[in-house]
């Protein structure tokens, strides 16, 4: 195995580990949302995107010989389990789970963007591929939420004023 492949084997089961955070992360917001019903949706629908994306990169790892790395996997769902209990406790629960989403994707972009030109450098046509189409997924999440970042806020901060209704979630 070359340099480049040993480093784009690397980067893959990190982005899997990653993937893996993500989908932990999804879906302990999802199971807490009850007054944001469009963004419960999209998050349920970026789950099985999330899903996806986890297989398709086992894919390209065992390509390339490899397998997911269990310490990785566990450690970003582990880093996912920890930020969700830091925001059940938060009165602004949606809000700041929902920054941490936006900044979230674009660490997965940046992350997809690596990648492609890594599978390019080892020669990997599949993988460079597998990962444009993961790239635009995690784009056009991150763009639904920029847009609809002040959405959410504003009902936040219309029903954080009555006393009956648990805005945070």
């Amino acid at each position: 195995m070359t340099e480049a492949q040993d480093h784009l084997l690397d980067w893959l089961q990190d982005a899997h580990a990653m993937e893996e955070q993500a989908e932990s992360m999804l879906l302990s917001m999802s199971l807490r949302l009850t007054h944001y019903p469009e963004l419960k949706t999209k998050i349920d629908l970026h789950i099985d995107e999330t899903r996806q994306q986890a297989m398709l990169l086992a894919t390209c790892i065992e390509r390339q010989g490899g397998a997911t790395s269990a310490v990785k996997d566990t450690t970003g769902k582990l880093m996912a389990s920890g930020q969700a209990f830091m925001n059940m406790f938060a009165s602004d629960e949606v809000i700041k789970a929902g920054l941490a989403s936006y900044a979230f994707e674009h660490l997965e972009i940046a992350a997809y963007s690596a990648l492609i030109v890594a599978a390019e450098q080892a020669g990997d046509t599949d993988t460079q591929t597998i990962c444009e189409r993961i790239l635009q997924q995690e784009v056009a999440m991150a763009a639904w939420l920029s847009h609809n970042l002040s959405g959410t806020t504003r009902k936040f901060m219309k029903l954080s004023g009555d006393p009956e209704l648990i805005a945070k979630r």
